[in-house]
């Protein structure tokens, strides 16, 4: 198996994921910072569409790249040293809360964008919309941030400890 571009046994597409959701918080923070301080909600829409759009391609190779691998048991059990029961164990028990808010995330954050571009006006301002999308908006930057850290978390168990 060819090793990821982070150094260690996994693939491509893992590492860029892993990659993108070190990228994504502080791109995400960055957005916020033009909504919040620069009151610039053409910039803000336009970084979130942004965001939404290179995560849903990134997630849709990375979904097709450990389907291509036969999956991710597959993709660990290739690495040297071989993981023992315990480590799959742990490795899977952080996957599948991993899994909760990486399946959250995007539905959360598509209901936030959806919501915007039917209600808000254009350009972007405050709207009667505007404390609805706050509350979905900060409900979607904590489960993206939650899904980071329980990705990155897996990563570790998996590919590096």
């Amino acid at each position: 198996m060819k090793n990821g571009f982070l150094g260690y046994q996994s693939t491509f597409m893992l590492d860029f994921v892993v990659t993108a959701l070190v990228l994504i918080v502080p791109a995400l923070l960055a957005s916020l910072y033009l909504v919040k301080v620069k009151r610039n909600y053409l910039g803000h829409r336009n970084a979130q569409l942004l965001l939404a759009g290179v995560l849903l391609v990134a997630v849709i190779a990375f979904e097709v790249d450990i389907r291509m691998h036969g999956g991710w048991e597959n993709i660990v059990g290739r690495r040297t040293p071989a993981l023992s029961v315990d480590q799959l164990a742990a490795a899977r028990q952080i996957l599948y809360v991993h899994l909760c808010f990486a399946i959250s995330t995007p539905l959360l954050w598509a209901i936030t964008i959806i919501l915007a571009l039917r209600r808000m006006p254009f350009p972007p301002a405050p709207c009667e919309h505007s404390r609805l999308h706050r509350t979905l908006g900060w409900l979607s930057v904590i489960d993206l941030v939650l899904t980071s850290v329980t990705g990155l978390a897996f990563y570790y168990r998996a590919f590096v400890a």
